[in-house]
Formats: structure tokens, sequence, C-alpha cells
């Protein structure tokens, strides 16, 4: 069977664990060479447990044992400069550059009235100006490629909202504007930019204290609580069912696919 990205190289940020890993092992499934960042380290504010080096380093054991290279870094998202080292190491090292996947991104449940201007500016700046970061440092790259596929991983609070976090659902929001914005800029090099829009997933993110914090954040104003109910029989998607659509976006099968948002919820968005 034909590998829908056999000779693709794919640059994901957040690759350590969860979404991120998902994404990386099924484009190395298609054949993809994987370029990835993640901060590994301590998340500034968050209630679910931090990534780790050793997670990085899983990652790339499962990439590797897919056949495919894996040149993954410790970096934040927010270093631009860190950024692009990274991409000119990794593209030197696997020939080019097709697909970029900004998927990096912090949530810190918070009442309005609980956000700090520290957890608001962290939110916004790893949430929206590290994604800017990465496709400011990723383009040129596809250009020179002669086209390319870029996902932004937005949220069912980039379309709809999240309850009780003002800050996260303002920077998802904001990623579905800056992706169309690429889209039409970048629609000339034949770089298609299109936006995801996960519910509840089944990742680390739920460690920790974070469904405790959820749940406490409800209390507040409890007729908001069953606003991002899906409408299937369980509640939240595997890691990989999200990977699945950024299979779809990486390749050629969405190549007239572009300023589009994919909603990958349940039908959460509509209850």
């Amino acid at each position: 069977m034909t590998r829908r990205l056999e000779d693709k190289v794919a640059f994901i940020t957040g690759v350590a664990r969860g979404q991120g890993r998902a994404h990386a092992v099924r484009l190395a499934q298609e054949g993809a060479q994987i370029v990835g960042i993640d901060l590994a380290g301590p998340l500034p504010g968050v209630p679910y447990d931090s990534p780790t080096p050793e997670d990085l380093d899983e990652t790339r054991r499962l990439v590797e044992a897919e056949g495919a290279k894996a040149h993954l870094v410790q970096c934040d998202v927010r270093d631009l400069d860190g950024t692009n080292a990274v991409l000119e190491e990794g593209v030197a090292q696997v020939g080019g550059l097709d697909v970029v996947v900004a998927n990096a991104g912090i949530c810190i449940p918070q009442t309005w009235d609980e956000i700090t201007p520290e957890s608001f500016r962290d939110t916004l700046d790893i949430n929206v100006t590290g994604v800017w970061n990465t496709i400011t440092a990723a383009a040129p790259h596809l250009i020179t490629r002669g086209g390319g596929s870029i996902v932004v991983t937005s949220s069912l609070a980039g379309v709809k909202l999240q309850p009780f976090m003002v800050h996260y659902t303002t920077s998802k929001h904001a990623l579905v504007g800056m992706a169309r914005a690429f889209a039409a800029e970048l629609g000339q090099h034949d770089i298609r930019v299109n936006s995801i829009h996960p519910g509840a997933v089944n990742t680390p993110m739920g460690s920790g204290s974070m469904r405790e914090r959820i749940a406490q954040t409800a209390e507040s104003n409890p007729r908001l609580g069953g606003m991002t109910m899906p409408f299937l029989n369980k509640y939240m998607a595997e890691a990989d069912e999200i990977a699945n659509m950024v299979a779809f976006l990486a390749s050629d099968e969405s190549a007239f696919v572009t300023a589009q948002s994919f909603a990958i919820d349940g039908g959460a968005q509509y209850f």
C-alpha cells in the first residue's frame, strides 16, 4: 500500500507526548521524516503534569520504530531564534520541509476573576505567539520546497468557547484568524493552512489535578458545566483520532483545502 507522505518531512511542535506524539507517529507511518520540538520541562501555571525529556526520548523511539528519522530537540516555541535553529538543523539533516503541525499549547482552568496577568500572558505567549513563531520559522522552508501544508491546532474553544478559561478561549479563537490570514498570503506559494479543533482528548493534559480543577471552576456557574458535551457515546477522543485528521490535511488528498476549520469534537460545538 502506498504511504501518503512518502519522502515528505514534517515539523511538529509539542511533540513529546499526547497529540503531538500521536501526530509524529501517524505521519511517520505514512512515510514522513519527523523534525520536532517540545519544551519537555515545567510548563507555567498548569495543573497537569509537565512533559519531560524522557517523554521526548520515547517519541523519538516510537518514530524510529516506524522506520523514520526523528530530529527531536528540547526547545520552547516562545523562542523564535531557537525554533529557527532547530529547523535549520533538521532540514539540513532530512533534506527539506513539507508539513508543519503547530500543536504546542497550554491550558489553565481559571474563572475570569482568578486569571492573573501572568497566566494570561503565558497562555497567549505559548498558544498564539508560539504558533506565529512556528509558522514564521517554517514557511521559508516550505516555500523553498515549492509548497506544503500547515496544520494549526486550535480547539473546540476556538469555534465555540470553553467555560472558565477566558485566556485559553481567547488564544484558540485567535488561531482561527491567524490560520486564515497565513492561508491568504502563503497561498501564492502553494502552501495550505488549516486549523483543527479537538474537543476533549485522552492525553496527559488530563493528568495531575486538571480534572479536579475543571470541576472546581465549574462550581462557580454550574449551568455552564455541560456546554461541551458531545453527541456520541464517549466523552473524549483518542489522540490517534486527531492524528487521522492531521494525516489527511498533511497529504495530497486535501490538496485544494485551505483556510478551513475542522472540528473533531463529537458534535460538542452544537450542544
